[in-house]
């Protein structure tokens, strides 16, 4: 999911940096009204923080990640993960790769319009009363067609043309956690609806989780 530095223009990535700004503006006001969600996205950036270190394999032009989107995306909510996307990239950029920090908003952009695309469309029905292989497998699906199709379209404004064959390997590299990671996101929503009723529970993960909506 990395567009990797030197690929895009200085035009393309302050376009990006512009439109990444614009998103995470619009949306703070909402996650300030509420000082629990400041926690939710600490904890959201932390735990993608973990998972993308924990596992990554270049594939083709880009970078394949354990993103757990929709776990987090369960666990803490929908503006946490927006946010935690991007808090987790800066750390990366900041402990680990810091020439990915020039890459940091277009790399964020690729995570965000799929996760707003998802919480707007799928995510408006979705209860985790309900989980099951059958329905993370469509949400799965869409989040990282989703990804893909961002990591297409960067590639599509680079300074140097990227064969569609090298885009479509990269594209099927992410059938895998299309298959594993709906396992990941049932084990944890189930534990931690157990844990709902926990004082620290109800602080720290959603509500759709400790309220049983």
């Amino acid at each position: 999911m990395h567009i990797e530095p030197g690929f895009l223009s200085q035009t393309t990535v302050g376009a990006a940096g512009v439109a990444a700004s614009a998103l995470l503006s619009a949306h703070a006001p909402a996650l300030w009204r509420r000082p629990a969600l400041l926690l939710r996205t600490l904890l959201a950036g932390g735990f993608f923080s973990v998972l993308m270190q924990a596992w990554h394999l270049p594939v083709g032009p880009s970078e394949l990640h354990l993103v757990g989107a929709m776990p987090i995306y369960l666990l803490f909510g929908y503006l946490p993960t927006l946010f935690g996307f991007a808090l987790g990239l800066l750390a990366q950029g900041l402990l680990f790769e810091p020439q990915d920090l020039m890459h940091l908003a277009v790399n964020s952009l690729t995570l965000i319009v799929p996760l707003m695309t998802v919480h707007h469309t799928l995510g408006r029905t979705l209860s985790p009363k309900a989980v099951s292989a059958g329905r993370m497998l469509q949400l799965d699906g869409a989040y990282y067609a989703g990804v893909t199709l961002m990591v297409g379209f960067w590639l599509s404004q680079g300074l140097k043309a990227t064969a569609l064959a090298d885009w479509a390997a990269f594209a099927a590299s992410y059938l895998a956690l299309v298959a594993v990671e709906p396992l990941l996101t049932i084990a944890l929503v189930r534990g931690s609806r157990r844990l709902g009723q926990a004082g620290w529970a109800r602080l720290c993960l959603d509500e759709r989780l400790t309220l049983g909506a």
